[in-house]
């Protein structure tokens, strides 16, 4: 099973994402969200804390990861990431797949 790291990364490569907060929260409503990742060390919480809420609502697989700063690495920047959508995974689709059944979602 791959991690969400290496998930959001391969998505990055081959398909497409949303990076940052205001950017995923408008994928989320407009529903071309297939996965959402959003660090468990953002502070304050606030930022993120809709997130879930909305993902809820939408039927959007959402998951917690880490690290911010790990996020970031895997969305390709040099600063860390507070969240991330999956909107198009690539040939990360079958990974994907596996990772939100072992969520339950």
């Amino acid at each position: 099973m791959v991690s969400v790291y290496e998930l959001v990364e391969k998505a990055r490569k081959t398909g497409k994402i949303e990076k940052g907060t205001n950017e995923v929260t408008k994928a989320i409503e407009r529903g071309t969200a297939r996965l959402v990742v959003y660090g468990s060390d953002v502070d304050p919480k606030e930022i993120v804390q809709h997130l879930l809420i909305l993902c809820k609502e939408k039927k959007i697989p959402c998951v917690e990861a880490d690290k911010k700063e790990k996020l970031g690495i895997a969305v390709g920047l040099n600063v860390s990431c507070a969240s991330v959508a999956i909107i198009i995974p690539g040939d990360a689709e079958k990974d994907l797949e596996g990772f939100v059944k072992k969520l339950g979602n």
